[in-house]
């Protein structure tokens, strides 16, 4: 199975370069930047933890690929995604998020149906990775 989440998830991975003009785009717009990981993708898992600091003011496209890279480095085996956002509103506003990493194996979703009130049925989707102990999901 393979998440699709964010822009660009329809599409074959990014390469480092095409990255880097997503970077460079955001930093055009003036955009606040920020790296986040988790080994729990759940669509309602708003919960990453995040890379560093939020990187504002940033005006090289070398400084944020470094980040990108060190946290690669660091959770080869989760899920990474780039968040840009745009305070021009007075709010932060996330405007572009996308996938920067997964695992190399990602083991999917699975259906979960609950009985209700009067034999309604309820139905909800959870992660296979959360049935595993958190730092041994992969």
């Amino acid at each position: 199975m393979r998440l699709t989440q964010g822009a660009f998830s329809f599409l074959p991975d990014l390469t480092d370069e095409q990255i880097a003009k997503q970077i460079d785009y955001a930093i055009s717009q003036n955009w606040a930047i920020n790296i986040e990981y988790t080994d729990d993708p759940h669509p309602r898992n708003s919960f990453w933890e995040l890379w560093g600091l939020p990187l504002f003011d940033i005006k090289d496209t070398a400084t944020v690929m470094y980040e990108i890279n060190s946290c690669r480095s660091q959770h080869s085996n989760k899920y990474i995604k780039f968040n840009a956002y745009d305070n021009t509103r007075g709010i932060e506003s996330c405007v572009l998020s996308f996938l920067l990493n997964r695992p190399s194996y990602e083991p999917g979703f699975e259906l979960v149906r609950t009985e209700d009130a009067s034999r309604n049925q309820k139905y909800s989707f959870r992660s296979y990775a959360t049935s595993k102990p958190e730092g041994s999901r992969y």
